[in-house]
């Protein structure tokens, strides 16, 4: 089959594209050839050298996958050749990644795909999805009525949490850079959309929610507990998904004297049934249409070493490059 692939941690020019072996379908496996997959910023670090697990030699990266099952594994009762399957939760802890023709996945990590909703979709929400889901149900427990803030409306993660956000009935405001990129936060359900090109945010949070939010979502990789403090109203709480190396300063005496809570998750320690749970709302709300992906480009996965080097420009280097996801196809 082809992949994308390396066999040294490294920057994105590390990655190479050429055959490797197919995949074996083991027991409690799905053999999936692989229609799509999606980009993310966790891609990129373990790529770069984050020391998270051992890797396998070589290795392919990629959390998120759509496409159709070819091969069911011994055990394996809930999907059969042919039934189309998005999933996420690979290239992690020392699971091999998708960025391949074919992919091995334990079943309990694989969901059927809505009939209209294409492999690209799929893809492109898979882990942002899942995270957005747990961060806000699971850890948050947001309400109906609640006001939530979230960063960066049109990112991976932020998309997704505008759109379930709204989905259950709460109020939302969201940052945006530009008015390309605000709109979208429109279209997406926000309710405030914060242009952080032109406006002061937290001046103009402030007036969009003067009684304070719920929940506030932080996404950037440094955190500014200040502005998330003195926006959350008492018993607020603040989501962290980002920022592994991030120690910033913490207001503590506002915080306590809120009785503030400070959330932190990362989605592929969330175990399968919870990870299933989220799927089968993300499945509902992309059927209905509540939920969409918001796709940056799509490009031939022989680019995969363009679609880090993008990425890691958007991430980590803060150029704002992308508007959604990056996907590539087989």
């Amino acid at each position: 089959m082809k992949a994308a692939y390396y066999n040294e941690p490294g920057p994105p020019e590390v990655i190479q594209y050429g055959d490797l072996p197919d995949p074996q379908c083991g027991p409690g496996q799905v053999l999936v050839r692989v229609g799509a997959v999606s980009v993310n910023p966790i891609d990129t670090y373990i790529r770069g050298g984050a020391n998270y697990w051992e890797l396998p030699k070589p290795t392919i990266p990629g959390c998120d996958l759509a496409g159709t099952v070819v091969e069911v594994g011994e055990g394996v009762t809930q999907f059969q050749v042919g039934d189309r399957v998005w999933g996420s939760n690979q290239g992690l802890l020392g699971r091999q990644g998708t960025f391949a023709e074919l992919c091995a996945v334990d079943a309990q990590w694989l969901y059927p795909t809505p009939e209209k909703v294409s492999d690209e979709e799929a893809a492109a929400v898979a882990l942002v999805g899942i995270t957005a889901h747990l961060g806000l149900f699971r850890r948050a427990h947001l309400q109906p009525g609640e006001t939530i803030f979230v960063r960066g409306g049109t990112g991976g993660v932020g998309a997704m949490v505008v759109q379930m956000a709204k989905a259950v009935g709460a109020r939302v405001l969201t940052t945006a850079g530009g008015d390309a990129k605000a709109e979208l936060c429109r279209e997406l359900g926000a309710d405030g959309v914060i242009d952080y090109t032109r406006e002061d945010v937290p001046t103009a949070a402030r007036e969009l929610a003067a009684d304070g939010v719920d929940v506030f979502w932080e996404t950037l990789r440094e955190p500014d507990f200040d502005f998330a403090v003195d926006l959350l109203k008492e018993n607020g709480r603040m989501v962290l998904m980002a920022g592994r190396d991030a120690r910033p300063p913490l207001p503590v005496g506002p915080f306590y004297v809120k009785c503030l809570s400070l959330l932190g998750f990362v989605m592929f320690k969330a175990p399968a049934e919870e990870q299933a749970t989220c799927a089968a709302d993300i499945n509902h709300w992309l059927a209905t249409g509540k939920l969409k992906a918001v796709i940056d480009r799509v490009l031939p996965l022989s680019q995969a070493a363009e679609a880090h080097r993008l990425q890691e420009q958007h991430t980590i280097h803060k150029q704002s490059c992308l508007r959604g996801k990056i996907v590539l196809k087989p």
